[in-house]
């Protein structure tokens, strides 16, 4: 193994003293085992425990390499914290041991997944907010192999750069087996510091490949972008490939090293009963989380996927990439995830990747969100050819059971530069600039061929889609409540606003004619009362 190179959460870290630390932000604290362990991954585990007036948190630590072992801890609120750990080597007494106690104090930096504290569920369980009451807007981009090497740390920080300019607030990436790929430990997986780890049941943990995955997960909370960890895949590689234990390991290993930073969980990547005891790995996740992240499954079975569904906290399809056909089959899905009980979100989180296989352009892009999200969704994931497998000129990143071949040849810096990107967090500007979780699907608004949402007597929010050459009729808008209305064309492409004045209307009006003919998005709202 290479020399072990050390990389610390820094940036999380406040700079305080050891005893000291700010709400929500990450403290660490390391200690030294008093004795050698053939094998401490496998052999030794290791809790701590946080304590603050009568509750208690339990957190696993990790093995970091050699003797050393590290805990990381995020105080939901100020005061002091005591803590302890406890080894299940009782005779390590470096390993268990009664600690400082922390002082906590309130966050003073302007990163707002640390301002505005952890995510949870709104009481309408359709959507996502801080646990300060801000809503939250999902706009996820899809960087599956993120954690290789074939996109260097600097190339990584310019694509954060691009998805945080464009509005992008979460970032879907995988540690763990990778999508596609036949076959564990294959060569693709690896980062700076090697393999993640070196038995194929995730028996031998190599530190040096987290800790370099550390800087990259750490970039991202930076950037205000919250990691959506994915811990394994299921088809091609299912968890039996590993075996439950493994994977158990495998979360312990996230969790004790990730769980403390504001992340969202994904416990796999196209999971199904067939590959073995998922349902039972999810419990084990939901269990050892002492933090309450937000856990999920990717799946293109939705709830029928796996036993033990209660768990998750929010619904997330995976349908594919074939054009239309796909967006039809997701919106179908959003409805149907919106009468099961319990209500949960529901986030489309694999489909239509801008082209993928030369399919699926920018204009679907704009479709597919601005359907799903007036159809109820909590938000929604982008995918680009080129950034979901990482692929480079030297290679292309795709290792499925297909001989190697490629989906296509898109390099990651290539499919940056897509327009879909950038349209689709045009439009979740001017979403987040509406009360836009209040916001309820009334297709009886308009015709079959668009879609409406919106706030009865307040506000209608319509997108058309594009209805041929030579189109310019406006949208014909019904039911409308009596009074004056104010009116704007959005250009889902550009951004740009269209204002189109106030008018007095009542029952149905023909909006006038739209500046091009192209989609469009029409905001109406009511000015009196």
């Amino acid at each position: 193994m290479k020399p072990m190179r050390k990389f610390v959460l820094t940036a999380m870290l406040a700079a305080l003293p050891a005893t000291a630390a700010e709400v929500n932000t990450v403290f660490e604290a390391a200690f030294e085992s008093s004795k050698d362990h053939a094998n401490p991954f496998l052999q030794v585990e290791v809790d701590v425990f946080f304590s603050k007036d009568g509750r208690e948190w339990k957190v696993p630590a990790f093995w970091d390499g050699g003797r050393t072992w590290k805990v990381r801890f995020a105080a939901p609120e100020e005061g002091e914290y005591r803590y302890r750990a406890v080894a299940s080597d009782r005779s390590d007494q470096g390993l268990n041991f009664t600690g400082p106690t922390v002082t906590v104090s309130a966050y003073g930096g302007d990163n707002p997944l640390y301002q505005r504290g952890r995510l949870q569920v709104t009481d309408d369980k359709r959507h996502f907010e801080f646990v300060d009451g801000t809503p939250f807007f999902w706009l996820g981009d899809t960087w599956w192999k993120g954690l290789c090497k074939r996109i260097p740390f600097e190339g990584f920080k310019e694509l954060t750069a691009d998805r945080k300019r464009k509005g992008f607030t979460v970032v879907q990436i995988v540690c763990g087996t990778y999508p596609d790929e036949l076959g564990l430990l294959k060569p693709s997986w690896e980062n700076e510091g090697g393999m993640p780890y070196l038995a194929k049941d995730f028996s031998v943990v190599n530190p040096e490949y987290f800790q370099y995955a550390d800087r990259r997960i750490q970039h991202l909370v930076e950037a205000g972008i919250t990691p959506a960890i994915v811990g394994g895949w299921g088809r091609a590689v299912g968890l039996d490939a590993v075996g439950l234990d493994g994977y158990k390991r495998h979360f312990r290993n996230l969790i004790a090293r990730y769980g403390a930073c504001p992340v969202i969980w994904i416990l796999g990547g196209e999971t199904e009963k067939k590959q073995g005891a998922w349902h039972e790995l999810a419990e084990y996740v939901d269990a050892i989380d002492p933090f309450d992240r937000l856990l999920t499954n990717h799946t293109s079975h939705l709830r029928g996927a796996l036993e033990g569904h209660a768990v998750f906290d929010f619904d997330m399809d995976a349908t594919g990439h074939d054009s239309w056909k796909t967006v039809g089959e997701v919106l179908a899905k959003l409805r149907r995830s919106a009468g099961d009980m319990p209500l949960k979100p529901f986030v489309s989180g694999e489909s239509c990747y801008e082209l993928h296989m030369q399919q699926n352009p920018a204009y679907l892009q704009r479709y597919q969100f601005w359907a799903l999200m007036l159809a109820g969704a909590a938000g929604h994931t982008y995918g680009a050819a080129g950034i979901w497998h990482m692929g480079t000129p030297e290679e292309h990143g795709n290792w499925g059971g297909w001989d190697h071949q490629p989906y296509d040849l898109t390099t990651w810096n290539e499919g940056m530069h897509f327009p879909g990107s950038a349209q689709l967090g045009r439009g979740k500007a001017l979403l987040e600039s509406l009360p836009w979780q209040q916001l309820a699907e009334h297709p009886e608004w308009v015709g079959k061929d668009a879609f409406a949402a919106g706030i009865p007597g307040r506000m209608r929010v319509i997108y058309q889609p594009i209805r041929g050459v030579y189109q310019w009729d406006g949208i014909e808008i019904k039911q409308l409540e009596p009074g004056n209305w104010s009116a704007f064309y959005f250009d889902p492409v550009t951004g740009r606003r269209h204002e189109l004045g106030v008018h007095t209307l009542s029952g149905t009006w023909k909006s006038p004619n739209v500046p091009s003919p192209q989609d469009w998005v029409l905001v109406m709202q009511k000015v009196d009362g």
